[in-house]
């Protein structure tokens, strides 16, 4: 049959020494040669012993982060009336746990759901580059499947494997597009790979077939994109809580059976697949894990956050914190607006994290410089409604202007931030910072980090129930199966 030898055959025009009869036979690819089939059978071939130490020291570190933000962000409004909704729209079911509320329990995809909504909910989760967030987008997922599994729970190495696909598809993917390098403006990234990266560990978690797995990923492209227009709103975190959502439906519809596009990754002219979401989109094959792939974990560290904000805030507020120091040299010992005459930001053009007044300071060039230029650092507490409406915080605002220099592009990798302060005696401080604490380039100690976790945590669980987690998830490559963990969260 003509189908199963993948031929195709369309008249030609006719030509001399050729009769108009003739026939030109076009040869499909194989569908085992495309880059669709590659990155199913990398899920489903990829075991635990391909993850260096490395790998699995850098993605323990991002499970701890993931969910002490999510602890803290179960805290918050917008996870409040996620789960509010769930609870109330959707038949009760007894299956998988939600952050920071003991005793509470979702179907698992409405828990992978509220969860990311969590991780999210504070712009406190890790991201890297090109830009995403990586990990809230795949951890609520894989932790609401494992609770799903009643016989046998995964073991931590499996777990493990199965969080680090999640990671290394999305960063494959991104890297196949000069577009996403940059600071987005279309499509905020989560909504996209995120979901991609869900679906790839929730297929590897569920042991799929390379075809299954290469079918999950077609199905969660069907699931995905969120526009960034909802960037600094209170829907921004349902991006994350539905790429975790609808990456775990993808994974299980074709467990299930259901096919989609099998070129839904590779270039296919006149018909869009992943390149919808990347204009520059240029795929290539992923290659065997059993021919020496290497994770890209291993290459790139991941950015952690010191405070709850978009990335890019964190350069402004370490450059102000330096003039910060300054002026408390200067005068006697706290910063005041009327020292301050004029303030001058050189940061990248980026329209939806400019904000003069902003309505969402947490992706405010303007209100995290002056936090920081006020108070020496930026933390949890100055985003709190209070905070935000203090006089001296205003007074500072109004005396802001942004200057975007040609060699600061909006890439993460790449940009800078300067606070220029003129005071009113006319003396000019400066500030700048090329790579902040927490940036992969200067990655957080792990004392740093477990200090955060235990703030963030903190806020909801016990002492010991931190501590606990803490050594849980240290030693997750150790155990025979990830009850333990999931009991802590319980």
């Amino acid at each position: 049959m003509i189908s199963t030898l993948q031929k195709t055959i369309r008249p030609v025009r006719a030509v001399r020494g050729l009769h108009k009869s003739a026939v030109e036979v076009l040869k499909r690819p194989d569908p085992e040669d495309t880059v669709t089939a590659s990155y199913g059978r990398f899920i489903s071939e990829v075991k635990p012993q391909h993850l260096s130490s490395l790998v699995l020291h850098r993605s323990k570190r991002m499970v701890l982060d993931s969910i002490g933000v999510g602890l803290i962000g179960s805290t918050t409004d917008v996870f409040e009336l996620a789960l509010q909704h769930c609870q109330h729209m959707y038949a009760p079911d007894d299956i998988s746990s939600v952050y920071g509320r003991r005793g509470s329990r979702l179907s698992p995809t409405l828990a992978a759901f509220v969860n990311g909504v969590a991780t999210h909910s504070m712009d406190f989760d890790d991201t890297w580059h090109p830009a995403t967030h990586p990990s809230g987008a795949v951890l609520p997922a894989v932790l609401a499947l494992s609770d799903m599994m009643p016989n046998s729970k995964p073991s931590g190495s499996d777990f493990l494997l199965a969080f680090n696909v999640g990671i290394e598809i999305q960063g494959r993917l991104m890297r196949f597009s000069h577009e996403a390098h940059n600071i987005p403006k279309r499509f905020h990234p989560p909504s996209v790979v995120g979901t991609m990266g869900s679906a790839a560990a929730c297929a590897r978690l569920l042991s799929l077939d390379h075809s299954q797995c290469s079918h999950a990923l077609a199905i969660a492209a069907s699931l995905s994109g969120a526009p960034m227009a909802n960037a600094a709103t209170q829907s921004k975190p349902l991006h994350i809580g539905n790429a975790s959502r609808l990456g775990l439906e993808a994974a299980l519809l074709a467990s299930r059976g259901l096919e989609a596009s099998p070129l839904v990754l590779d270039a296919v002219a006149g018909v869009a697949g992943f390149d919808a979401f990347y204009e520059d989109y240029v795929p290539e094959p992923l290659e065997s894990p059993n021919d020496g792939h290497v994770f890209l974990l291993e290459e790139q560290d991941m950015g952690f956050k010191r405070f709850p904000a978009h990335l890019g805030m964190h350069w402004v507020a370490d450059a102000a914190a330096s003039v910060h120091t300054l002026l408390v040299g200067l005068g006697p010992g706290t910063v005041s607006p009327s020292q301050v005459q004029d303030i001058l930001l050189r940061v990248p053009k980026s329209k939806y994290i400019n904000r003069p007044f902003p309505e969402s300071a947490r992706h405010s060039f303007q209100f995290n410089a002056c936090s920081a230029l006020l108070d020496g650092e930026v933390t949890v507490q100055s985003f709190t409604p209070a905070a935000l409406r203090r006089p001296d915080i205003l007074a500072l605002l109004s005396r802001v202007r942004v200057d975007h220099p040609h060699d600061n592009p909006a890439n993460f990798n790449s940009m800078y931030g300067e606070v220029q302060v003129t005071l009113v005696e006319g003396e000019i401080l400066k500030g700048r910072c090329d790579t902040f604490y927490g940036h992969w380039r200067n990655p957080l100690t792990n004392e740093s980090l477990r200090k955060k976790f235990r703030n963030n945590a903190g806020a909801v669980l016990r002492s010991e129930q931190v501590e606990g987690l803490i050594d849980v998830v240290g030693g997750l490559d150790t155990l025979g199966d990830c009850r333990d963990l999931l009991s802590q969260l319980q």
